[in-house]
C-alpha cells in the first residue's frame, strides 16, 4: 500500500526541519546546506530514475497488450478452425457407423443366403439318393412307358421344369455369392479408407488443440506478467510522487539556507581585496574543462571542473576570507574564499587545504593542491562561483 502524498510531504517536511535545527555545536550553514543540497541530488536522481523506469515499464505494459490482442487473433482463427476440423471428424465418424452397420447388413445377409443355399443343397442330395435306393424308373423308362402323345409331352414338361428350378436356384445362389463378397471387400476398402482418413483428421484436430492450448496458455502467462508490470508502475509511480514531495520541501529549505549563507557573508565583512583585479578573476589552476556549468545526468552542475595532475597547486581566484575549509560531503575537501559583495568561490575535491577558516588570502593565494576527494572519478578541480548564496556559471568571472 502506497503512503498518501500529504503525509508524505509531511514526513519530508519534518525531515527538512531536523535538518535545519543544528545538532552538533558548531555545525555552520555551509555543512546543514550541504546536507540539504546533496539530499536534493539524491532525490533529482532518484526521481529521474523512476521516471525512467515508469517508461520502461510503460512501453512493457504496451508490448504486453499488443501481445495478448495479437494472441487473441490467433486463437480466434485457430477455434474458428479447429470447430471446422471437429464438424469434419464428426461427418467422418458417422459415416464410419454407417459404413460398419452395412457390412454387418451384408454379412448378415450373405450368412443367411448361405445357409438357405445349404438347405436346398441337402434336400437335392437327399433326393438323389431317395431314388437310388428306390430303384425307380430313369427318365426314358419313364418316357417309354407314355401310352399316348400327349402323356409324353406332360412327362417331359415336368422333367424339365424341375431341372430348370434347380438351375434357377443354383444360380441365384452363385449370384448373391458373387455380389456379397464384391459388396463386402468394397464395403470393407471403403471402411478403411474413412477410418485412415478420420485418424489423419482426429490427428490433426489434436494438434490443433494443443497450439491453441499452448497459446492460451501464453496469453494468461502474459496477462499476468502485465498485470504485475501495472502494479510495480504503480508503486514506482507512488515513490516519484512522494520522492518530488520531499524534494519540493527541501528547496524551500536550501533556498532559506542560501539566504542565511548571504546574511553570514553580509554580517562577516571582508578586508581582503573584496573587489576583483583590473584583469578580474584569474584561473585558479591551469588546464582544460573537462565538464562545463549547466544540466548533468539529470541534474545541475554548479560549477566547472578544470582537469590538472594530483598535487598542482590552486590560487584564490581573487582576494577575500576563508569561510569553509575542510571536509563536505561529495566536495571532498573544500575551501569557499568569500570576496564581500555576496560573492564567493569555492575550490573542491582538494587533495590537501593550506589554509584555514577566517584566514585573509590575496588573488594568486595557493590555497590548497589538486586531488580527487569526496564524490570524484579523477584529479581535477571542481571552481564554482556563488552569488548571495546561488550558483552562476564561473565563465562569466574568469
Amino acid at each position: 500500500m502506497s503512503i498518501p502524498r500529504r503525509i508524505t510531504v509531511l514526513i519530508a517536511a519534518s525531515a527538512v526541519v531536523a535538518l535545519c535545527v543544528p545538532v552538533a555545536l558548531g555545525q555552520s550553514l555551509y555543512d546543514r546546506k550541504n546536507a540539504v543540497d546533496s539530499r536534493i541530488s539524491g532525490l533529482k536522481d532518484a526521481i529521474g530514475h523512476a521516471k525512467a523506469r515508469e517508461g520502461v515499464l510503460t512501453s512493457e505494459i504496451s508490448d504486453a497488450s499488443s501481445r495478448i490482442d495479437a494472441l487473441g487473433s490467433n486463437i480466434s482463427v485457430l477455434t474458428d478452425k479447429l470447430a471446422a476440423l471437429e464438424r469434419d471428424l464428426a461427418a467422418h465418424r458417422s459415416r464410419l457407423a454407417r459404413l460398419e452397420a452395412r457390412l454387418r447388413e451384408q454379412a448378415a445377409t450373405l450368412r443367411r443366403l448361405t445357409q438357405q443355399h445349404a438347405v436346398a443343397q441337402r434336400r437335392l442330395e437327399g433326393r438323389l439318393v431317395e431314388l437310388y435306393k428306390s430303384n425307380e424308373a430313369s427318365e426314358l423308362e419313364i418316357l417309354l412307358q407314355a401310352q399316348t402323345f400327349s402323356d409324353l409331352l406332360e412327362q417331359l414338361d415336368y422333367f424339365r421344369a424341375i431341372g430348370q428350378q434347380d438351375k434357377r436356384i443354383a444360380d441365384t445362389i452363385k449370384r448373391l455369392q458373387v455380389e456379397m463378397r464384391l459388396a463386402k471387400q468394397q464395403t470393407a476398402a471403403t471402411t478403411a479408407e474413412v477410418s485412415r482418413a478420420t485418424a489423419i483428421l482426429a490427428q490433426k484436430t489434436e494438434e490443433e488443440r494443443a497450439a491453441r492450448a499452448e497459446l492460451l496458455a501464453r496469453q494468461a502467462a502474459l496477462a499476468s506478467a502485465r498485470s504485475s508490470k501495472q502494479s510495480l508502475l504503480a508503486d514506482v509511480r507512488d515513490q516519484r510522487s512522494a520522492s518530488e514531495g520531499e524534494l519540493d520541501a527541501l528547496l524551500a529549505t536550501s533556498s532559506e539556507l542560501a539566504a542565511a549563507i548571504q546574511g553570514a557573508q553580509s554580517s562577516g565583512g571582508s578586508s581582503g581585496g573584496g573587489t576583483p583585479s583590473a584583469s578580474g578573476f584569474i584561473w585558479p589552476v591551469s588546464g582544460p574543462i573537462t565538464s562545463g556549468y549547466g544540466p548533468r545526468w539529470g541534474r545541475m552542475h554548479e560549477g566547472i571542473d578544470i582537469s590538472a595532475p594530483g598535487g598542482t597547486p590552486i590560487r584564490a581566484a581573487a582576494g577575500g576570507r576563508v569561510i569553509v575549509a575542510g571536509w563536505m560531503g561529495g566536495y571532498g575537501n573544500l575551501v569557499v574564499i568569500d570576496h564581500g559583495g555576496g560573492l564567493a568561490t569555492a575550490y573542491a575535491h582538494q587533495s590537501a587545504i593550506y589554509v584555514g577558516v577566517g584566514q585573509q588570502v590575496a588573488q594568486g593565494h595557493v590555497i590548497g593542491a589538486v586531488g580527487s576527494t569526496g564524490h570524484s572519478t579523477g584529479n581535477h578541480l571542481h571552481f564554482e562561483v556563488r552569488v548571495n548564496g546561488s550558483a552562476v556559471n564561473p565563465l562569466n568571472y574568469l
